[in-house]
C-alpha cells in the first residue's frame, strides 16, 4: 500500500529547488556531448550535488566523466541513477537531461526525509555515462560500482509512461570479408567477391528471421560494398546487431551467426573478420515490487500510466546492473501523442516545461521507490527475495 504521506512529503521537497532542477536540465539540454565527453554535464550535477549537502566523488571507476554522490553510511545503500550522455547530430534525443534531473531530485528529496524524521539509509547517486553505446555502467561494474548497494533505479523519458518491461541483450558486430580483385568484365574468373560474401550473410540473416522467437531481433547494414561496378570487390565491410531478452538466445545468436560468416567464406572463397562493435549489454530483469510502488505512485501523481502489450525490445547497460542488484528503469511520458525516441521531435521535447513537470513528478515517484526500500524492512525483504527468484530461474 502506499504511503501517501511520504509521497506527498517528496513532492513537496522535490518542488522547493523547482528552480534548481529546471536550470540543470536546460542547461546539459542546451550543451549536448556525447559518450565520456560528458564534461560540462558531470561538473553541473557535481557542484549542485555538492551544494545540496553530498558527498562527491569525480572523477570516479577511473571514468572523468563518472560521478558518485552519498549521504549518510547506515545499510541499507540505495543508488539512483543518471545517465547524461547524447546522440550525434541529434542532441538530446534520448532525454537523458531529464534523466539525471530526475535522479538528483530524487536522491536530495530521500535525503532531505530521512534527515527529517532521523531515519537511517545509506542514499547513493551514480552518475553514468556513455550509455548511449559506450557501456558506461559495464566499465563501472568492472570497477565494483555496486559493491555495498542493496537495490538501483533509474527513470527514463517516453512519450508514455509505463513500468520497466525489460530490455533486449545486445551484441554488436563488425564483419569484413577480403577477397581479390578483378575486372568484372575482362576477367571476372580471377576474381573473389568479397561483396557476394556480405551478401549471401544478409541473404541467410534474412531467412533465418523466420525461425526466430518474437523475442529477438537482428538488423544490420552494409558499410562498405566496393570501389565500382566494374571491378569485382576484394573487400567489403558489413555492421550487425543481434538482440534477446534471453540470455541463453543470444549465446545461441551468437553462435549461429558466426557459423553463417564462415558459411559465406566457404561460399565465396573469401576470408571473414568478425569484430565486436561497442560493449555488450545483458538483458533488463525488472523487479515487480519496485515496479509496482512506482507505478502506483505515479497513478497519484497523474502519469497516467499505462501497462504495455509485451515486454521492451531497446537495450540498455542498465541491463547489467539489473543482474547484479533489484532493480528497475521505468519511463514517463513526455509528449501527449505518440513519438519516435532518437528523433529530433523528442530532443525538441526533452527541453520543454512539460517534459520537466513530468521529469520531477517521475523523480518523486523513483523516490518514494527509494525511500520505501530504505524504510520498509517488509518490502525490502520482498525486493530481495523477488530478485533472488529471478535469479534461480535464470539460472
Amino acid at each position: 500500500m502506499r504511503n501517501d504521506t511520504s509521497l506527498q512529503e517528496l513532492c513537496s521537497l522535490i518542488e522547493q529547488k523547482r528552480a534548481q532542477w529546471a536550470e540543470l536540465s536546460k542547461a546539459i539540454w542546451n550543451h549536448p556531448e556525447l559518450a565520456y565527453k560528458e564534461v560540462f554535464a558531470c561538473g553541473q550535477q557535481a557542484e549542485l550535488l555538492r551544494e545540496l549537502g553530498f558527498q562527491v566523488t569525480t572523477p570516479y571507476c577511473g571514468i572523468a566523466t563518472a560521478y558518485r554522490a552519498d549521504h549518510g553510511g547506515r545499510n541499507p545503500a540505495f543508488a539512483f541513477v543518471a545517465e547524461y550522455d547524447a546522440l550525434p547530430k541529434l542532441g538530446h534525443g534520448c532525454g537523458h537531461n531529464l534523466i539525471c534531473t530526475a535522479a538528483a531530485a530524487a536522491a536530495y528529496a530521500v535525503k532531505k526525509l530521512l534527515e527529517k524524521h532521523g531515519l537511517p539509509g545509506h542514499v547513493v547517486l551514480l552518475g553514468t555515462p556513455a550509455e548511449e553505446s559506450g557501456g558506461g555502467k559495464v566499465r563501472m561494474l568492472e570497477e565494483h560500482c555496486l559493491d555495498g548497494i542493496d537495490a538501483a533505479m533509474m527513470v527514463h523519458p517516453s512519450w508514455r509512461t509505463t513500468p520497466d518491461t525489460g530490455s533486449t541483450a545486445i551484441r554488436r558486430f563488425d564483419v569484413e570479408f577480403f577477397g581479390k580483385a578483378a575486372h568484372a568484365a575482362g576477367a571476372p574468373e580471377l576474381g573473389l567477391n568479397a561483396l557476394d560474401a556480405v551478401l549471401l550473410l544478409f541473404n541467410a540473416l534474412n531467412a533465418w528471421r523466420q525461425q526466430l522467437p518474437e523475442t529477438s531481433r537482428l538488423h544490420g547494414i552494409i558499410v562498405n560494398g566496393g570501389e565500382a561496378p566494374n571491378i569485382i570487390p576484394d573487400y567489403a565491410k558489413c555492421r550487425f546487431y543481434l538482440r534477446s531478452t534471453d540470455e541463453t538466445w543470444i549465446e545461441k545468436m551468437e553462435r549461429r551467426f558466426h557459423d553463417m560468416i564462415h558459411g559465406a567464406e566457404l561460399m565465396t572463397g573469401t576470408t571473414g573478420k568478425i569484430t565486436q562493435f561497442n560493449v555488450p549489454y545483458m538483458s533488463r530483469r525488472p523487479n515487480r515490487e519496485m515496479n509496482a510502488v512506482y507505478i502506483d505512485a505515479a497513478k497519484a501523481l497523474g502519469l497516467n500510466p499505462v501497462i504495455p502489450k509485451r515486454a521492451g525490445r531497446g537495450s540498455s547497460d542498465f541491463g547489467d546492473f539489473s543482474h547484479e542488484v533489484p532493480g528497475i528503469h521505468p519511463y514517463f511520458g513526455i509528449a501527449e501523442h505518440e513519438i519516435a525516441g532518437h528523433s529530433t521531435d523528442f530532443a525538441e521535447a526533452a527541453g520543454t516545461e512539460y517534459a520537466l513537470d513530468q521529469a520531477l513528478k517521475a523523480a518523486a515517484a523513483m523516490a518514494e521507490v527509494g525511500f520505501r526500500f530504505l524504510t520498509d524492512e517488509k518490502f525490502r525483504g520482498r525486493v530481495k527475495a523477488e530478485f533472488e527468484e529471478a535469479e534461480g530461474r535464470n539460472g
